[in-house]
């Protein structure tokens, strides 16, 4: 009998993802670190040791070279960021990456070529509102950030985002409500009742700045009540289980 799914995603490589990571073991929740090997904009990044750390549990891709906003680059700065990043990424862990997320969710359908042309596997990207996997593994959206968006910002997102019959039934389900948190449990509710799949995305930094440790453990204890083991992926795992609902496997 087909169950919900979910699936959770960090972005960044801030060194607190190694306390979301005691959060998620606590609760038994696979997820996704995107990691770049050097934030331009200035936080700190993981360093080798940490990441390898991280491995034994997560699944760890790439978030380019150095953060980079892809569309604010020439094309070949792009395709350097993606590739270098692939590699640095791999020398660190001493294994492959397979999986890669756009930072600030900027990208065209040049860098969705570029992405598969380095050999990863797919892309995800910081489109919310979706209870699916979508059709194309290298623009992989989500359901919602753990953060204290505006409806507005919310609204914005579903207007500016694309895929609106796809996305209607999740707006609907979160436009009756102001308060972000409310929003949440709602939509994952949506999501557990229709078995649908449920794609969290958040960043740790974001999450200690504002102070949001006890409301997310309390949010993901929820999830692991609800979504059954089996039915807890990471990112890889998602796309490969899509992929043979599609029969592209």
């Amino acid at each position: 009998m087909k169950q919900a799914t979910f699936s959770f995603s960090v972005d960044d490589g801030h060194p607190l993802d190694l306390r979301m990571a005691d959060l998620l073991l606590r609760h038994e929740l696979a997820a996704t670190f995107y990691v770049p090997m050097r934030n331009r904009e200035g936080p700190p990044v993981l360093q080798a040791a940490q990441l390898r750390q991280l491995a034994k549990d997560f699944e760890i891709g790439s978030h380019t070279r150095d953060h980079q906003f892809l569309n604010q680059v020439p094309a070949d700065q792009a395709r350097r960021q993606i590739v270098d990043g692939k590699a640095a990424l791999e020398d660190q862990l001493g294994q492959a990456v397979e999986g890669f997320c756009y930072p600030g969710g900027q990208y065209r359908a040049l860098h969705c070529r570029m992405v598969q042309q380095a050999g990863f596997r797919y892309a995800r990207t910081t489109q919310n509102l979706r209870l699916d996997a979508g059709e194309r593994p290298f623009e992989l959206p989500a359901s919602l950030q753990f953060y204290p968006h505006s409806r507005q910002v919310l609204l914005r997102n579903f207007l500016c985002g694309r895929h609106w019959l796809k996305r209607q039934a999740a707006w609907r389900v979160c436009a009756t409500e102001a308060d972000w948190l409310e929003r949440l449990y709602r939509l994952f509710d949506h999501a557990v009742q229709t078995k649908s799949l449920f794609h969290l995305w958040c960043h740790s930094r974001d999450i200690d700045r504002l102070q949001l440790w006890q409301p997310l453990d309390e949010f993901l204890g929820l999830v692991a009540h609800h979504i059954p083991a089996r039915r807890r992926v990471d990112n890889a795992a998602l796309v490969e289980q899509n992929l043979v609902w599609q029969g592209q496997r």
